[in-house]
């Protein structure tokens, strides 16, 4: 009797103690919830009175649509609102593809001017061609009415098998040509360029990682390695991100078995992940350089973040943008939807490299990078504002810093070279643009019977001769004066530009790519790398430590 009396008095105190704690919880668990009742109750309330009450008629939908953004932006710079009416058009590109007639075009003179014809595509079915106007659509006249870039596209775009009429001037016809296109899925490529840049080095440019991404660049990788490529430059620059998981597979394709790649980490169980190589990449014993700048962000940071912490290549160019949240989009009842961060993501030295923000101002946000110019980080690697309090460490012992962007084992400055005021004029101008077309289209049949840009330069005039015909077309179309002191200083920038236009409008996206990189210092830069043995795996040992002094 009295050993159980003594059992009860030594757990009542512990029983007491969890029946306390257990109503404490219990009663956060009901004043929370309670709590965020109130608030959808606060908000309903607030409709149904404005509603009901207002002075004047309002629409409260159309009220909540404008609020719901507002609200959205208090969290941080990446939480975003999709109205239904924007969902498919925000949704086509990273998912491979979009219903329409399958051409890039430019407004040149106020003229639909269809630049390129998508192969395959609806529009090359029925014998459009690059150079073609389009004078009319569904019969109506668009010539002349200047339109935004934004109304052409929703007028040509549509759901797959309705059509569109078109009429269109061509320079060999007097006449005005008639067309009537099916619309049809448009494949949204992914890699802007895939070409040897030396005979041993490939050259591979990812614009985005969309659905498609991972297919095209394992079809480029392997095309490459084919014609003998050894080492690759993945360009990254500019690349504002996408689906994470098809950063993770590139990745993947580059490291040995075990490597993190990429952890993510926030609120819910469903939040928390690692991703780890599985050691079935094809690519794991070439050398490899990633080049980004202040506009890589998001999951080509993984890509980045990957390949410098576990030391398998060389990234060269400036610090990235610095988005380490991770976006869920969660789809609405009315077929709008937001994308909601649910997570931070971390590279594989532990680094989150989301650069400071302060929710609710997206002002400051905004501006960072124009903040990093004005204190010269794009002209002076010594300019660079590292938070050394972040400091972490590759596998190899290497110091990577955390806190805002992926800062590149090799930084390249800004090239400023050959800029002056009569290069600046014209190209704010767009007369680089307009003077490639005007050059293209006239010998449009004769250019055309280049396949490569070795041949398709081998057809151009000397430079001396292009320069001067561009600047008599500048003076010509927008009364821009030849001052040749200023524009022999922009000489080679302004040169380069126009082939690489030139080379766009009869080659595709890929020959403007090859013949711009040839001057592009962080391209040059990556090349002799590789060629010096800096880019060899592991980076930062004493093996390539010698290498570099060689």
């Amino acid at each position: 009797m009295n050993q159980s009396i003594k059992r009860t008095s030594v757990w009542l105190p512990l029983i007491v103690a969890v029946a306390f704690v257990a109503g404490m919880l219990s009663g956060a668990y009901f004043f929370s919830r309670h709590s965020k009742d109130s608030a959808l109750d606060k908000i309903s309330t607030i409709m149904k009175y404005i509603s009901s009450e207002y002075v004047d008629d309002v629409d409260t939908d159309s009220l909540l649509e404008k609020s719901i953004p507002d609200i959205l932006a208090k969290l941080d710079p990446h939480t975003s609102y999709i109205p239904a009416s924007d969902l498919q058009a925000a949704n086509e590109e990273l998912n491979g593809k979009f219903s329409g007639i399958g051409i890039s075009f430019n407004m040149l003179t106020d003229t639909i001017t269809v630049i390129e014809v998508i192969s395959g595509g609806p529009s090359e079915k029925v014998g459009i061609m690059a150079g073609d106007r389009i004078i009319s659509i569904n019969d109506s006249i668009v010539a002349g009415k200047k339109w935004s870039n934004e109304k052409v596209i929703s007028n040509l775009r549509g759901d797959k098998g309705t059509t569109v009429k078109l009429g269109i001037k061509r320079s060999t016809s007097d006449k005005l040509l008639d067309f009537t296109v099916d619309r049809g899925d448009i494949p949204v490529a992914s890699i802007d360029a895939s070409y040897m840049l030396t005979p041993k080095v490939g050259y591979v440019k990812i614009n985005k990682f969309g659905s498609t991404t991972y297919n095209e660049f394992l079809t480029s990788m392997v095309e490459l390695r084919a014609k003998g490529a050894e080492s690759f430059v993945l360009d990254l620059r500019g690349n504002g991100g996408g689906y994470m998981e098809m950063a993770i597979m590139m990745a993947n394709e580059f490291l040995p078995a075990g490597k993190l790649i990429v952890s993510s980490h926030g609120r819910t169980p469903e939040s928390e992940s690692a991703a780890v190589s599985d050691g079935t990449g094809a690519f794991q014993d070439v050398d490899v350089t990633v080049l980004i700048d202040e506009f890589s962000a998001s999951a080509s940071e993984i890509v980045a973040g990957a390949i410098q912490d576990n030391d398998r290549g060389l990234i060269i160019g400036r610090r990235s943008f610095g988005k380490g949240l991770v976006q869920r989009p969660i789809e609405l009842p009315d077929m709008s939807a937001i994308r909601l961060t649910t997570a931070r993501y971390y590279t594989p030295s532990g680094r989150c490299i989301q650069k400071t923000y302060t929710p609710g101002s997206l002002d400051s946000y905004g501006m960072e990078i124009a903040d990093r110019y004005s204190h010269g980080e794009g002209f002076s690697a010594d300019s660079i504002k590292l938070d050394k309090s972040h400091v972490f460490h590759t596998v190899g012992g290497r110091k990577v810093y955390g806190g805002g962007g992926i800062m590149p084992d090799v930084f390249v400055p800004n090239d400023t070279t050959g800029l002056s005021t009569y290069y600046l004029t014209v190209l704010n101008a767009g007369l680089m643009h307009k003077y490639a077309f005007h050059y293209v289209d006239p010998r449009r049949k004769e250019l055309s019977k280049a396949k490569t840009v070795k041949e398709l330069l081998a057809l151009l005039p000397s430079d001396d001769v292009l320069l001067q015909d561009f600047a008599d077309f500048a003076y010509t179309t927008e009364k821009i004066a030849p001052r040749w002191y200023y524009i022999n200083l922009s000489r080679d920038l302004i040169v380069s530009l126009v082939k690489g236009l030139i080379a766009r409008d009869v080659l595709g996206t890929s020959g403007y790519y090859e013949i711009m990189n040839a001057s592009d210092p962080t391209v040059n830069k990556a090349r002799k790398e590789i060629e010096s043995g800096n880019a060899r795996y592991p980076i930062g040992t004493p093996a390539n430590n010698n290498q570099k002094k060689k």
